[in-house]
């Protein structure tokens, strides 16, 4: 058994795809009209539209749990700031020896880099 794919939901299809595309730099692997899978890693991170007035809409705009690993957490951080993405705070030590830098996405979605001090 292996981990296939982690869904994120936005409410806007094509800003998700200029941020996760353009500014965080994922490859799209595949796209439909209501999704797009971005290669990460050996799983695919799957963006697809929800409508927040819908019965499943409390899934946009929440922290999702998805960590985003960078060899140099410090640098992403700038380069990322650099592109307009907004951190919640800046990268910071954790317990268990990484660094972690929580992120929103355009509809809202908590994203996490995570990084080595």
């Amino acid at each position: 058994m292996q981990l296939y794919g982690v869904r994120i939901f936005v409410d806007d299809l094509a800003a998700a795809r200029e941020f996760y595309g353009e500014t965080l730099g994922l490859a799209a692997v595949w796209e439909m009209p209501d999704a797009v899978g971005y290669g990460a890693g050996g799983a695919t991170l799957i963006v697809e539209t929800e409508d927040p007035a819908g019965p499943d809409g409390e899934l946009v705009g929440r922290f999702v749990g998805v960590s985003l690993a960078v060899e140099d957490i410090a640098a992403a951080h700038r380069d990322l700031a650099a592109r307009g993405v907004v951190f919640h705070g800046a990268p910071t030590a954790q317990p268990w020896g990484g660094m972690l830098a929580h992120f929103d996405d355009p509809a809202g979605n908590t994203l996490t880099l995570l990084g080595k001090p």
